[in-house]
C-alpha cells in the first residue's frame, strides 16, 4: 500500500524546480546572446566556455551523485546539500552574468569559462540531491507522474516569469542609465535568491527515507558499469539527450531568429500583446510558456489514461509540426510567429513533463537486479545529460553562427542587419535540424521497454523481497 504525500509536501518539493528552472531558462535563452552581444565575444570563442563545461560536467555530476548516495548525517543523505549549498548556488549564478571590462578576447573567454564551471558545480550540488529525492518520496508509477506535475508547474511558471521579466528588467535598467550587464546581473540575483529560498524550504519540510539496501555502495567503476547495463536507463538517457537538445535549440536561437530575421534587425522590436507594447522575444516566450502551463493538466491526464511514452509521442508530434512550420515564417510576420509559439508550447509542455516522470521508474529496475538503491548515480547521470545538451547546443549553435559570418552589433546600436549566411544558419538550426532531434526522441519513446505493467510487476517483486527479509529478521517465538 502506497503512502500518499501531503499536498503541502508535494507543493514545497515541487518548488525546488523554481530555482533550477529559472536559472536554467535564463541561461538557455539569454546567455548565448549575452556573451555575443553584451560581452562582445566572438561566437566561436564564446562557445568554448560551454565546451569546457561539458568536460567538467563529466567529472562533477557522477561524483556528486555518488557523494549524495554515501553521505551520512542526522538529516539524511540528500537534504544537507540543500542546506549547505542553497546560498552559494545563488551567488554563483549571479556571478555568471558579470564580466570584467577587458578588451582581450582571450582573457574574457578564460573568465567566462571559469565562471561557467563554478556556477555549474554549485548547481550540481543542489540539483542532483534534489532530484534524487523523487523516487524516495513517490514510490509508484502514477504518484511519480503527480509529483513530477508539481515540479513541472513550478518549472514552467519560473520559465514563463524569467522570459517575460528578464527583458523588462534589462530595459528598465537601461532607461535608468545603467548597462545591459547590470540588468542581467540584477535579474540573476533576484531569481537565484528565490531559488535558494525554495531549496531551504525543502530542507525544512521534506523528509527522506533510507533502507539498509540503499546504504550499500559499490566501487564507482562497477556502479557505472551496472547503470549502463540497465536497459531502460539507456533509453531514458537517449530520450533526455534528444528531447532537451531540441528544446534548447529553440531557447538558444529564438532570440536571434526573432531579432535578426522576423524583426529585420530591429533590436528594440516590440509587439502589441493584449493592448500592451511588449518586447518581441518576451511576447514569443511568454505565450509559449503560458501554453506550456495550461497544457500541463492534459498531458498528466493522458499519461494516466494511456502511458507516459504514448503521451510523450503525442506531444512531440505537435512540437515537431510547429518547428517545421516555423521555417516558413518570413520577415515581419510577427503574428504568425506568435501563433506558432502557442502551438510549440503545447508540445513543449510534454517535453518538460514526461521524460522526468519516466526516469524514476528505472530505479526499481536497477534495485531488482542489484539489490541496491543508487538514486544519486542515476540522477547524477540525468543532471549530466541535461547540462550536456545545453552546453553542446550552445557550443554547436555558436560555432555554426561564427563560421556563417555572424557579427556582434556595435555598442548602443538599435538597428543591425546580419549577413544572409548567418540568417540562413539560424533558420536551419531552429527548424529542420531541431525537428530531426525530436523525431529521434519520439522513436526512442516508442520502443521504451518499461511499461506500466512491467513496472507494476517489479514493484510487487520488490515488496515480496522486502517482506521475506523482514520475516527473516523477526525473532523466532519461544
Amino acid at each position: 500500500m502506497e503512502t500518499r504525500l501531503p499536498f503541502l509536501t508535494k507543493l514545497i518539493y515541487g518548488s525546488g524546480d523554481w530555482g533550477l528552472s529559472s536559472s536554467g531558462m535564463m541561461r538557455s535563452v539569454f546567455y548565448a546572446i549575452y556573451m555575443t552581444d553584451v560581452v562582445g565575444l566572438d561566437p566561436r570563442l564564446a562557445s568554448l566556455g560551454a565546451l569546457i563545461g561539458i568536460i567538467w560536467d563529466a567529472i562533477n555530476d557522477p561524483l556528486i551523485g555518488r557523494l549524495s548516495d554515501r553521505v551520512r548525517t542526522r538529516w539524511g543523505r540528500r537534504r544537507p546539500f540543500l542546506l549547505w549549498f542553497a546560498v552559494p548556488f545563488a551567488l554563483g549564478f549571479t556571478l555568471l552574468w558579470w564580466a570584467p571590462p577587458w578588451e582581450s578576447q582571450l582573457a574574457l573567454t578564460i573568465y567566462i569559462t571559469c565562471a561557467y564551471m563554478l556556477a555549474d558545480t554549485l548547481t550540481t550540488l543542489v540539483s542532483v540531491p534534489f532530484l534524487s529525492l523523487t523516487p524516495e518520496l513517490a514510490a509508484d508509477y502514477d504518484s511519480r507522474t503527480s509529483l513530477t506535475g508539481f515540479r513541472t508547474f513550478f518549472q514552467l511558471t519560473a520559465s514563463l516569469t524569467v522570459v517575460v521579466a528578464a527583458p523588462a528588467i534589462v530595459d528598465a535598467m537601461l532607461a535608468a542609465g545603467h548597462s545591459q550587464q547590470q540588468g542581467f546581473m540584477l535579474t540573476a540575483a533576484l531569481f537565484g535568491s528565490l531559488g535558494a529560498v525554495s531549496f531551504l524550504l525543502i530542507f525544512w519540510r521534506v523528509r527522506e527515507t533510507a533502507s539498509p539496501e540503499q546504504n550499500e555502495t559499490l566501487p564507482i567503476r562497477q556502479t557505472l558499469k551496472t547503470a549502463w547495463q540497465n536497459v531502460p536507463f539507456r533509453f531514458a538517457v537517449g530520450i533526455h539527450l534528444l528531447n532537451w537538445s531540441a528544446v534548447d535549440m529553440v531557447a538558444v536561437l529564438v532570440p536571434y531568429f526573432l531579432l535578426y530575421w522576423i524583426a529585420r534587425g530591429d533590436l528594440l522590436a516590440k509587439v502589441n500583446l493584449f493592448g500592451l507594447p511588449v518586447a518581441l522575444e518576451s511576447a514569443f516566450f511568454g505565450l509559449l510558456m503560458l501554453a506550456c502551463i495550461l497544457s500541463l493538466p492534459f498531458w498528466l491526464w493522458l499519461a494516466h489514461r494511456s502511458s507516459k511514452p504514448l503521451a510523450y509521442l503525442s506531444g512531440m508530434t505537435i512540437f515537431l509540426v510547429a518547428q517545421l512550420l516555423l521555417f516558413g515564417v518570413g520577415p515581419g510576420q510577427m503574428t504568425a510567429a506568435l501563433v506558432l509559439a502557442v502551438l510549440a508550447g503545447v508540445g513543449i509542455s510534454a517535453a518538460y513533463t514526461l521524460p522526468d516522470s519516466i526516469f524514476p521508474d528505472i530505479i526499481e529496475w536497477d534495485e531488482l537486479r542489484t539489490r541496491r538503491r543508487q538514486e544519486g548515480i542515476y540522477y547524477g547521470a540525468r543532471a549530466f545529460v541535461r547540462k550536456l545538451t545545453g552546453a553542446l547546443t550552445i557550443f554547436g549553435a555558436l560555432q555554426i553562427l561564427g563560421w556563417a559570418g555572424y557579427q556582434a552589433p556595435p555598442e548602443g546600436a538599435t538597428l543591425f542587419r546580419q549577413p544572409d549566411s548567418a540568417l540562413l544558419a539560424i533558420r536551419l538550426l531552429i527548424s529542420p535540424i531541431g525537428a530531426l532531434l525530436l523525431f529521434g526522441a519520439a522513436t526512442l519513446a516508442w520502443f521504451y521497454p518499461l511499461t506500466r505493467e512491467k513496472h507494476g510487476r517489479i514493484r510487487r517483486l520488490l515488496a515480496r523481497r522486502k517482506q521475506r527479509r523482514q520475516e527473516k529478521m523477526q525473532p523466532e517465538s519461544p
